[in-house]
This record gives structure tokens, C-alpha cells and sequence, in this order.
């Protein structure tokens, strides 16, 4: 396995462009087997994630290139509804092909996804939503089998604002009879770059970003060109990079209005942004204060995607700070291996208590999930001395070379491979 080399005590400077929004891509590149023909999408990262959710595509008979950020498909040609063990053992978001292969084919067998180990995702919801629009859901020897005849519009609660069913339910129900209302949806950006990308093949869909989404079923889709949303979790893992070294970054490709916690929360701990359009330029002049309180909750909530970040960051903050993680029980894994680096932070059932500490000191950490990982690398790039961080293939499933991104910013890092040949970096 990879690891990561990182020698602290740089301020970050310069430009980055950020790249597309892994969460967004992969439910798109699973809807493009709801029209047989060839796609193009623009701005797709080069990730593991995105890399097996294309050998999934081409276990399934779709034909995939994937050349510098620009992704080429033609499904015109499905020959299987089997999606091979190995690979969905190795992603959670493989599950998002349960919705658009019902809609095309009328049946799917897969297994059980993957994905961190963040604590229990249920796919309860993605089931209800599934079985209320006519699919029979079975699973048997560690398999499960859905199907459906003819997949029929109708009005589903969801218990929990689930971003990955209320994408399958709005993918499946795109092809459904008649008119299907998804209540307490989800409202992540994602999901309305998911609305835009299915409208743009004709579907007929409304109200993506609040509470409520109405799917008008339709049989005339059309293959489409479209270009991915970015990244906001990795916007603001850039965000807190150029903050925790004390760094000036600007930062482009960016969405703004998608990042409202953590831009309010980043001001509150005294990091200067400013926001023009697509652009961030982020500058850190000062010591940063903690945050009282903060609550990771569903969008436009704290995202517990960038819970781990934060935590790094506000661990050399002025004060002590208060984390409390509602989405996840198995979310702070990371926190053992920040206090190996010197942090002061105890955990009492889900809340973390964090107290500030002048420096932190290099050590060897483990990534032991893509976001922890990620706030590791930052806890790194503020300490004094080597960090090492092994897991680097948790990294690597949401973000595109970080290595090479936090290099080009001054950051000294370097990818450490079992071949020193193929060792990258700076």
C-alpha cells in the first residue's frame, strides 16, 4: 500500500483548480443506463471510486473511456444485469445502479456494497423506495435480487433525507407509469446536479434542493453531454490546507453557496475568504480561534464529510471546540491517530472535545477512511517535522493526486509506493 510522506511547517501558496464532485459523478455515470447511447461527461476525477464504478459499467456490457477529466460511454448495449461480487464489495456507491437498471432492464443481482468503514449505512431506504415503485426485492446466499415488470409512480416518505436513495428512487422512477413525489428528500447539491443531468435526457423532474422531488415518468430519453459540479468536499478540504498552514490560496472551479457552514464557520474561526462568482481566495494572516459548537447534520447542515478536516484543523486552534457527529457512529477513527501527532482531543459517545494545542509533532498515522485520511494530510502539512500517513488508497477514492494538488501549492509531500520507482511527489 501507498503512503504519504509529508513534511510540515509550509504555508500554502498559489492557484488551484478544483476538481469534479466524485459524489455527484457516480450516480450520474449509473443513470447513463437509462438511455441506451454514448455520453460524454466532463470534469470526472481520476479516482477509485469513479475507476470501479466504470469497471462495473463494463462488467454490465457499457462501453467506458475515461481520458485526462472527460468520460465516454455508450451503453447502447447492456449483455448482463450481474454485478460481480469483487466489485461491489469494493464501493458503497455501486448501490446506485439498483435504480436505473430496474428502470432499463427490469431486473439487477448484486451484492452487498463496500465503502469505509464509518459505521452502519443502512440500504433500508433504498429498498422502501424501490418496493413502493413495484420492484421485489430478495436476498438470498448473500445476494440480492431485484426486479420489476413495470416500475409505477407513486408517493414515498423517506425516514431519513438519504442522499443515496432519494438518487435511486429519482433514477428508477425517471422510466416509472405515471407521476412518483419523494417527501423528506435529500437536498445536497448533488442531487440537483443529478435532477439537471436526467432533465437534460428528458426526464421530467421538479424540486431537487428542497424537501420535495416530483418525478414525471417518461419512456423518451436521450443520450446527453454534461459537466460535473465540483467538488465541494474537496474545495473545503483545500479551504482548511491553506488555513492550517497559514498559507494565501486561491482556489477556482469552485461553488460557493454550496460550502455555507463551513465558510460561516471558517470566518467565525478568524480565516479571511473571499468569494467572487467561481473563485475563493482564502488567507490566513493569524493565530484562528475555536468554535464553540459544531453539528454535522444533512445539507445545508456541517457536512460529516468534513468533520474529520475540521477536526484537524481546529486541533491548533486557539481554545477548545465542540464537535458533535450526528450521521455517522463510526466517524472519529481519526482521532487516536491526531492525538499520535500531538492533539488533544477526548471523545465522550459522539462528541468530540477539542482542545488546542501550540504545535503538533510528525509521527506515522493510518488512514483508516478517505476523510479521515484526508484531515491526517492536513495535520501533517502543519507539523513540525516528517508525518507519514499510510491507507494512501483511502485517499485516493476522493481525491484526484492529492499529492500532486498540495504540491503545486508549495506543500512538501511526497507518494511513497512499494516500487521507489514509481514514487511521486515533491
Amino acid at each position: 500500500m501507498d503512503t504519504f510522506s509529508i513534511r510540515g511547517g509550509t504555508p500554502l501558496y498559489g492557484e488551484l483548480h478544483i476538481q469534479g464532485a466524485k459524489n455527484a459523478a457516480l450516480p450520474i455515470l449509473a443513470a447513463t443506463v437509462l438511455a441506451g447511447g454514448s455520453y460524454t461527461l466532463y470534469d470526472v476525477p481520476h479516482l477509485l471510486d469513479i475507476e470501479v464504478m466504470l469497471k462495473i459499467l463494463t462488467s454490465l456490457g457499457v462501453q467506458c473511456e475515461h481520458k485526462n477529466s472527460t468520460v465516454h460511454v455508450d451503453t447502447s448495449n447492456l449483455t448482463s444485469c450481474y454485478v460481480p461480487h469483487d466489485l461491489m464489495g469494493q464501493m458503497r456507491s455501486s448501490i446506485f445502479l439498483m435504480g436505473p437498471m430496474l428502470a432499463r432492464c427490469g431486473e439487477i443481482i448484486l451484492s452487498r456494497p463496500g465503502g469505509c468503514a464509518i459505521g452502519e449505512r443502512r440500504i433500508n431506504l433504498h429498498y422502501k423506495g424501490l418496493e413502493a415503485l413495484g420492484a421485489t426485492i430478495i436476498e438470498e446466499e448473500g445476494y440480492i435480487r431485484c426486479q420489476a415488470a413495470q416500475l409505477k409512480g407513486n408517493s414515498i416518505f423517506l425516514d431519513y433525507p438519504s442522499v443515496g436513495a432519494t438518487e435511486n428512487i429519482m433514477m428508477a422512477a425517471v422510466r416509472a407509469e405515471g407521476e412518483t413525489i419523494i417527501y423528506n428528500a435529500a437536498r445536497e447539491p448533488e442531487i440537483i446536479d443529478l435532477q439537471n443531468f436526467l432533465n437534460q435526457l428528458g426526464a421530467r423532474i421538479r424540486g431537487a434542493g428542497t424537501d420535495t422531488i416530483v418525478i414525471s415518468g417518461t419512456q423518451h430519453l436521450y443520450p446527453a453531454e454534461y459537466r460535473i459540479i465540483p467538488d465541494r468536499i474537496v474545495t473545503g478540504t483545500m479551504i482548511l490546507a491553506s488555513a492550517i498552514t497559514k498559507g494565501e490560496v486561491t482556489l477556482t472551479n469552485v461553488e460557493p453557496k454550496h460550502l455555507i457552514s463551513l465558510l460561516d464557520l471558517t470566518s467565525q474561526s478568524g480565516v479571511e475568504i473571499e468569494s467572487t462568482h467561481d473563485i475563493m481566495k482564502v488567507k490566513t494572516k493569524r493565530n484562528y480561534r475555536a468554535i464553540d459548537r459544531i453539528v454535522t447534520a444533512p445539507y445545508p447542515g456541517f457536512p460529516t464529510d468534513m468533520q474529520a478536516q475540521m477536526m484537524a484543523f481546529l486541533s491548533l486552534a486557539e481554545g477548545c471546540s465542540i464537535m458533535k457527529e450526528t450521521v455517522f457512529e463510526g466517524r472519529f477513527r481519526h482521532v487516536t491517530e491526531l492525538n499520535r501527532l500531538g492533539a488533544d482531543i477526548q471523545i465522550d459517545l459522539n462528541t468530540a472535545f477539542i482542545r488546542g494545542v501550540s504545535k503538533l509533532s510528525g509521527t506515522t498515522v493510518e488512514a483508516t477512511d478517505l476523510r479521515a485520511g484526508a484531515a491526517l494530510i492536513l495535520a501533517g502539512l502543519a507539523a513540525e517535522g516528517e508525518t507519514r500517513v499510510t491507507g494512501a488508497h483511502h485517499i485516493d477514492r476522493g481525491y484526484d493526486a492529492i499529492e500532486h494538488q498540495l504540491a503545486s501549492l508549495g506543500a512538501r509531500i511526497t507518494r511513497l509506493t512499494n516500487d521507489p520507482l514509481l514514487s511521486t511527489g515533491i
